[in-house]
């Protein structure tokens, strides 16, 4: 299969379930919240069925992508975010929106497996690695691009989700006609025996504390970044915007993650990326009323997030040598029940104790995440 038939509608398909349908609700949040009237603890609640979702969606799609194949797994993702993002644009309660978000959040637990299955199936070995990066590098993407449609619609979230939900859909179809049909399954996709406890392999308590504790502490950036700066400072609709743009394009620069860790080392490169993602929430804490400074957090944040979930990949694949699906799986699955619980806490701290002291304590909790790392290669 050629390349870039593979690789663009999976750039555009992450993108899209990432970028629009799960990450762009922190940027849109506080005019959802003054619309429908929420409170900050019923904004972290709704956030964390994003990662909840996610949590249930991808142990299934593992499953089901490797019985049947990748393709039925692809299109049900891009249908789930269509599906989610329509039913926000029309939510006029939170039980409709909350319902938008379980079918946004599920896309991304779907789309995950099956578009690892498909590159190792279709893609030549030499190519993988390739098409792998650029494909993951749909999520920053996907946020920049949330960035730029609310510079334009920021006043009108409904609007904005309902263009999402038909963008959404054009990539479902472009996908459909892109990924081979189940005929062209080649008969090495099989689900193989053997054993998936975690229990009692070396090296696993670290990764799971650590994945979960990551988590937790990016869950109030995700959620409550952008309405931390709005309430801060002075800022226009285009400064607002352009913070969720800078997070998305710096993420793309967190792809050289792999590279750094063959040259450094791993336990190096967890202390940085953990530095750099604690950092960030400190900064914004401090600074939040100053825009260069907002946009200097919103940059650290973006690299450092998609850097540590390339070394926490790359983290898991050597823990879990003997069962690479574990290894991808274990780190993404807790860092989004980390999620789910750091989302619902920053709500109700925030409700408490106000932004800076929030923002200040998950600062804490990804310094906390450093002392969790791999101790040797």
């Amino acid at each position: 299969m050629k390349f870039l038939r593979l690789v663009l509608p999976g750039v555009t398909m992450i993108a899209v379930t990432y970028g629009l349908a799960r990450f762009s609700f922190g940027l849109l949040l506080p005019e959802v919240n003054k619309s429908l009237e929420m409170t900050e603890l019923v904004s972290g609640i709704i956030s964390s069925l994003f990662y909840l979702a996610y949590c249930f969606t991808i142990i299934l799609s593992t499953v089901i992508t490797t019985k049947e194949g990748p393709r039925r797994m692809i299109i049900s993702a891009g249908l789930s975010a269509f599906v989610g993002l329509l039913l926000i644009s029309i939510a006029t309660n939170v039980w409709v929106l909350a319902l938008g978000v379980l079918f946004a959040g599920g896309s991304t637990g779907l789309v995950s497996p099956p578009y690892g299955a498909a590159i190792s199936l279709w893609i030549k070995e030499h190519k993988q690695g390739k098409a792998n990066t650029w494909i993951n590098s749909g999520t920053s993407f996907g946020i920049a691009l949330s960035g730029v449609g609310a510079s334009f619609l920021t006043s009108d979230w409904r609007l904005t989700y309902f263009i999402y939900a038909i963008l959404t859909l054009l990539i479902v179809i472009w996908n459909f006609q892109a990924i081979p049909k189940a005929g062209t399954k080649p008969p090495k996709l099989r689900l193989k025996k053997g054993n998936l406890s975690i229990r009692g392999v070396k090296g696993s308590n670290p990764l799971i504390l650590a994945s979960l504790t990551l988590g937790f502490s990016t869950a109030a950036f995700w959620t409550f970044s952008r309405s931390f700066i709005e309430v801060s400072g002075n800022y226009s609709d285009w400064q607002l915007s352009g913070f969720w743009i800078v997070i998305g394009l710096f993420g793309v620069l967190g792809g050289f993650s792999g590279s750094l860790v063959e040259r450094k080392g791993l336990p190096f490169v967890y202390k940085l990326g953990g530095m750099s993602i604690a950092s960030s929430s400190i900064i914004l804490s401090i600074t939040s009323g100053n825009w260069f400074m907002s946009y200097i957090s919103a940059g650290i944040f973006g690299c450092a997030y998609i850097f540590l979930t390339g070394v926490l990949l790359v983290w898991g694949i050597r823990v879990f040598f003997t069962n690479a699906s574990l290894g991808i799986g274990v780190p993404f699955l807790l860092l989004a029940v980390g999620q789910v619980i750091g989302s619902i806490f920053a709500g109700w701290f925030i409700g408490a104790w106000g932004y800076v002291t929030t923002f200040i304590i998950y600062g804490l909790v990804g310094m906390a995440a450093i002392l969790m790392g791999p101790k040797k290669e």
